[in-house]
This record gives C-alpha cells, sequence and structure tokens, in this order.
C-alpha cells in the first residue's frame, strides 16, 4: 500500500519535469518571424501578384485586362484597414509605407502613359521580313 506523499508525488511529479525542446524550437520563440514566416511571404505574394497586374494592364484594352486593373487598382488604392489582407494591413506587416507604393505606381504609369512607341529600326523590319 501507497503512502498519501507517494500518490501525491505520482500526480504532480509529470508537472514539474522540464519539457525536452531543441535549440531551435527554443530560440524560434524569440525571432521577429516565429510562427509567422508563411503568411508573411503569402502576404508578399499578394502584393507583388497585385502590383503586377496593375503594371501589366495599366494600357491595356482588352476587356480583361481592365477588368483585372480596375481590381487591382482599387485595392491598391483603398485605405480599409478592416480586413486582415487589406493593402493598407500587408504593406504595415511587410514594413513596407502604402502610399509611398501608390505615388510610385502613379508616377510610373503616368510616365507609361506619355511614352510614344517608336518605329521599329532597319534591323528589326529586315529581322521580322525573314
Amino acid at each position: 500500500m501507497r503512502t498519501r506523499g507517494a500518490a501525491m508525488q505520482d500526480r504532480t511529479g509529470g508537472l514539474f519535469e522540464p519539457d525536452v525542446l531543441l535549440p531551435g524550437q527554443f530560440f524560434s520563440f524569440f525571432r521577429k518571424e516565429a510562427g509567422f514566416d508563411r503568411e508573411r511571404r503569402l502576404m508578399l505574394a499578394v502584393l507583388e501578384d497585385a502590383i503586377d497586374c496593375f503594371q501589366k494592364y495599366a494600357h491595356t484594352n482588352d476587356m480583361r485586362g481592365k477588368q483585372l486593373f480596375a481590381e487591382s487598382y482599387e485595392w491598391i488604392m483603398s485605405t480599409d484597414k478592416r480586413w486582415l489582407f487589406s493593402f493598407e494591413n500587408i504593406c504595415q506587416i511587410v514594413d513596407m509605407n502604402p502610399d509611398y507604393i501608390r505615388q510610385g505606381l502613379h508616377r510610373w504609369r503616368a510616365q507609361r502613359a506619355n511614352v510614344v512607341p517608336l518605329p521599329p529600326s532597319p534591323l528589326e523590319e529586315a529581322a521580322a521580313a525573314h
């Protein structure tokens, strides 16, 4: 028959025993990206896709391209912070200034709108003929 003290020790013994952790597991809790790296990369991919759609379809005449541009433009220009994947929140999480990105995209679009395409060079015309 066991004594009361032995029974109490059996029930609490596991409570005070140390957990086994690898050094990488222990130190990952102190890193900024701990448990957040995948989500941050996803947010960067969303931001990259929106900027890509903005630039790729900014001057298109295609209906689908115009729709993709309008969606990316609306998302980038929105200052709504209620949605986790809003432009403002993603920029904040990845340490980018949303207004700086917006200004850069506006400047980029204005510069591209004023560019007059150059006529093909004689070498390009000769290559196209063959």
